[in-house]
C-alpha cells in the first residue's frame, strides 16, 4: 500500500485554542503526523498537483483570506496565532470587509481552529498528500492507499474553516477522481465527529455519496449538521446518509451501522471509495467518547476492504497522540 506523508505539513502549529472556556494547548498537536510516519515507516512525499484542484472544492476569496491572514492578523499589530471572536448568526452578506477580525468569522464558525504562520503551506501540502495518494489508484496500479493528512480536513466547507480543519482533503480528492473520470464516488467517515464541510460541499450533488458514522451531535460537535433527517437536497436528495450513535458506542453497537454505509455505498454504485478516517473512536481519545481499542480498527477496515473498491484512506482526527501510530497502523493492517 502506497503511504504519503509529507512533512510540509509540519509546518502548522498553532499554539492554543479556545475549549471547554478557557484557553488550553491546541490538541491537533504537531507531533501527530510525525508519530504515525515513524510508526508506518515507509512513507513517500507528496507530489505538488498546484492549486487547481483544491480550487475545484474551496472558493477562491476564501483560499485568498487563507494565504493572507496571519500576515494581516501580524500587521494589524495582534501577536500569536489569528483566531475569531465574532461569528454572523443566520447570513453571512456579501459585504466588502477588509479588517481582519471580520475576516475570521466571515470565513470560520469556531475558535478551535487559529490560523498560524505556517497553517496555510502545512494545508495546501496536506491536499496534495490526498492528491498523490489517489493518482494509483485512478491509474489502476493499487486497491487501497493511505495519505497521512494534517491538519485533518472534514470540517471544513468550501468557504469556511473550523475544528482543526482548513482545506478539504477528502473532498479534494473526490472531486479530483470525479474529474479524472470516475462516474460515482462515495466517501465514508468514520471520524468521531460528523464531517460537516464535506456533506455541505455535496450536498446538493448526486455524482457524489456522503455518508458518516459518527456520535450524535445532539451531544457531541458540531452539533448544528450530522443529524439522521439530513438526506442531501436538490439533485442530491438521498446521496447523504448520516448514523449518529450514543456516547459510548463499543464495536460491537459500531458494527451494524458500517454495514447500513458500506450497504449504501454499495447501491449507490461508485468506482471510488474515501474514506475519512479518525482514530478519536478510541476510548481514551481525551476529546472524544467512542470505546473502541486497538484490535477494533482491523476489523472495520477489513469489512470496508471487503467491498472490493478502490480505496483512498485519508487521516483525520485522533488526539491520544501515544497510541495514534499503533492504532492507524493497525487500521491499514485490515486492507
Amino acid at each position: 500500500m502506497l503511504k504519503v506523508f509529507d512533512p510540509h505539513q509540519l509546518a502548522h502549529a498553532p499554539a492554543l485554542e479556545l475549549h471547554n472556556g478557557a484557553w488550553t494547548d491546541y490538541a491537533e498537536t504537531v507531533a501527530r503526523p510525525g508519530i504515525v510516519a515513524e510508526r508506518l515507516g515507509d512513507t513517500v512525499a507528496a507530489r505538488d498537483f498546484g492549486l487547481a484542484p483544491i480550487a475545484r472544492i474551496h472558493t477562491p476569496d476564501y483560499l485568498d483570506f487563507l494565504q493572507t491572514a496571519h500576515a494581516r492578523w501580524t500587521e494589524a499589530g495582534r501577536p500569536g496565532d489569528a483566531i475569531g471572536y465574532v461569528w454572523p448568526v443566520v447570513g453571512r452578506r456579501p459585504v466588502n470587509l477588509t479588517r481582519i477580525d471580520a475576516l475570521l468569522g466571515r470565513y470560520s464558525y469556531d475558535a478551535a481552529t487559529p490560523i498560524a504562520a505556517g497553517t496555510w503551506d502545512a494545508a495546501y501540502w496536506g491536499a496534495q498528500t490526498a492528491l498523490t495518494a489517489l493518482q494509483p489508484l485512478l491509474d489502476g496500479e493499487a486497491r487501497a492507499s493511505f495519505a497521512l493528512c494534517r491538519p485533518p480536513g472534514h470540517h471544513s466547507g468550501a468557504d469556511y474553516c473550523g475544528g482543526y480543519c482548513y482545506l478539504n482533503n477528502a473532498a479534494i480528492a473526490a472531486q479530483a477522481a470525479v474529474d479524472a473520470g470516475q462516474r460515482r464516488v462515495a466517501i465514508l467517515d468514520i471520524d468521531y465527529h460528523h464531517g460537516n464541510g464535506t456533506q455541505d460541499i455535496f450536498l446538493e450533488r448526486g455524482d457524489v455519496f456522503f455518508t458518516s458514522i459518527h456520535a450524535d451531535p445532539a451531544t457531541d460537535y458540531p452539533f448544528y449538521w450530522g443529524h439522521a433527517d439530513e438526506r442531501g437536497q436538490g439533485a442530491g436528495e438521498g446521496a447523504t446518509l448520516n448514523l449518529p450513535l450514543p456516547r459510548g458506542t463499543g464495536i460491537a453497537d459500531y458494527l451494524p451501522a458500517l454495514d447500513t454505509a458500506l450497504a449504501a455505498i454499495a447501491g449507490f454504485g461508485p468506482e471510488l471509495v474515501v474514506v475519512s478516517f479518525g482514530a478519536d473512536t478510541f476510548a481514551e481519545d481525551p476529546i472524544s467518547h467512542f470505546k473502541f481499542v486497538t484490535a477494533d480498527y482491523p476489523v472495520i477496515a477489513r469489512r470496508i476492504a471487503e467491498a472490493g473498491l478502490p480505496t483512498l484512506i485519508v487521516l483525520e482526527g485522533g488526539y491520544a497522540v501515544d497510541a495514534l501510530g499503533e492504532n492507524v497502523a493497525a487500521f491499514l493492517s485490515g486492507f
